[in-house]
Parts: structure tokens; sequence; C-alpha cells
């Protein structure tokens, strides 16, 4: 079977005096992503034991959506306003779902 769906785990480092900034911008820019079609999840999580790490949990229908989102106005947007908090670059990993299997997102 040929999977489709990508999965994007981002791990972002902020500045401890930017986290507050960095969350309302995160969570306006993870608000207007959720609305896009082609985005089936995009969750934005803070580290429990490190409270300038965060990752966003991104979930597009395949590889065109991620693409997509790249070219948004929220998400241009987003990167201009935090490139100045992180501590150092984000980094990502991207997943194919194994389970359960894309039918049932």
């Amino acid at each position: 079977m040929v999977l489709s769906m990508l999965i994007l785990n981002v791990y972002i480092h902020v500045k401890p005096e930017h986290l507050e900034a960095f969350q309302v911008a995160t969570i306006e820019n993870a608000r207007h992503s959720r609305l896009e079609s082609g985005v089936l999840r995009f969750d934005f999580v803070q580290q429990t034991d490190d409270a300038t790490r965060f990752m966003l949990q991104e979930v597009y229908r395949d590889a065109d959506a991620q693409a997509s989102h790249r070219e948004t106005a929220h998400y241009h947007a987003w990167a201009e306003k935090v490139a100045d908090m992180l501590a150092e670059p984000r980094t990502r990993q991207a997943y194919t779902p194994v389970y359960p299997p894309e039918a049932d997102w």
C-alpha cells in the first residue's frame, strides 16, 4: 500500500523571554492551519520538563497539502513573527502512519 499522508513533528526551542509571545503567535497560526482543507490535525504542545521547548504535530492529507500550507499568509506571518524568538533553528521529522490506517483518520 502506498501511503500519501504526511505527519510532521516540528521541534522548537524558544528563548525564555519570548514564551508568552511565541505561544500567542503559534496558537494563531494553528487556528488558521486547522481550517485548511488538507490539514487533518495541527497540534501545539509544550514539553513538560522544559517550558522553552515545544512541538507542532502537523498531519496533512498528502505532501501537496503540506506544500500549500507553507504558502499561506498565516504561515508566513508566523514564521516572520517568531524568527527572533527561537533559541535555535527549528527541526522536524517526517512520518507516515502505520496504525491506524489512513482510512481511519
